[in-house]
């Protein structure tokens, strides 16, 4: 099972606020997956087609618990792919226009609604559940282990724009993307998809994104360390080696004797101890000299052998 069915079977499982949140969240499946037909003067028939077995469950449940609707299922099966794909169909009947006005789909006299049905949405928890319906009818969410993203794809600028505004309005900034004639509204940072995933009620994947960034979180954090003692490892072998060929030179010279007992012990030390930085070279002299005195000696002692070289 992907982790977005994962995380729609989550939301077709939680439990409502009030009596308008079932409402509230049939309004949103049918305004974002549905396609309604028009037959003449009141006469419509509605079609939802899902891929998703949570989100055809939670339409005819819903349906058949707060309308007297005749609905009928087909449960299509794609070879090709391996996917099922289910079709709610609402024939047209007497009730079926009377339903759709007080879902907000249709406003008597104007045709279809085309932003989020307000009157639904008077309480948070209305407002939340429209947006677990929007989620559950048109929303994906990646794999929290690989290139991180959510998006819920609606029809209908303004809906669109709503729906983004009705996130906002918990504190969850989407963006708005036109695409191929219909619109996306994105969420592409950990802290965005998981505050949204709480405010529609799936908790357990709130949860299970947060586990997988912080051991992201952790394997970055020990990638970097990693990449930084390697460089740090690398950049005193380059030093130590450059160095021990500074003192190799010195050790030439005829007034290589005549150096200070100090610079002497810089280059015993450095020929004893090729490995170590400058700082733990400074641990070893006797009596211990912090790292800028080693670097004093070394610039004294590639000043002896510039001199000694010219």
């Amino acid at each position: 099972m992907s982790f977005t069915a994962q995380v729609k079977d989550e939301l077709s499982r939680v439990e409502d606020g009030c009596s308008q949140c079932p409402l509230a969240q049939l309004s949103a499946i049918m305004r974002v997956c549905g396609t309604l037909s028009f037959r003449g003067p009141g006469r419509y028939a509605l079609r939802v087609s899902t891929e998703t077995g949570a989100v055809a469950r939670t339409m005819i449940k819903l349906t058949h618990e707060h309308f007297d609707l005749e609905t009928s299922l087909t449960v299509r099966h794609s070879v090709l792919h391996q996917t099922r794909n289910y079709l709610i169909e609402i024939p047209e009947q007497d009730e079926l226009e009377e339903d759709l006005v007080r879902l907000g789909i249709l406003i008597p006299g104007r045709g279809l609604a085309s932003g989020v049905p307000t009157h639904l949405l008077g309480n948070e928890c209305c407002r939340r559940a429209f947006l677990r319906g929007a989620f559950m009818a048109g929303g994906f969410i990646a794999d929290p282990r690989g290139d991180f993203h959510l998006e819920i794809a609606v029809t209908g600028e303004d809906l669109a724009r709503e729906v983004t505004e009705l996130m906002a309005s918990f504190g969850v900034h989407a963006r708005l993307n036109h695409r191929r004639g219909a619109y996306a509204i994105y969420l592409k940072s950990f802290d965005g998809v998981v505050s949204l995933l709480r405010v529609m009620g799936a908790q357990r994947s709130a949860q299970a994104v947060e586990y997988v960034r912080r051991v992201k979180r952790d394997k970055n954090n020990a990638n970097r360390q990693t990449n930084a003692d390697m460089a740090n490892l690398r950049r005193t072998t380059e030093a130590s080696a450059s160095q021990l060929e500074l003192v190799s030179r010195a050790s030439q010279m005829p007034a290589f004797r005549s150096l200070s007992p100090a610079l002497r012990e810089f280059c015993a030390l450095r020929r004893q101890n090729p490995e170590l930085s400058l700082a733990q070279l400074g641990e070893l002299c006797d009596p211990p000299v912090s790292k800028s005195a080693m670097y004093h000696r070394l610039l004294r002692l590639q000043a002896f052998v510039a001199e000694g070289e010219a």
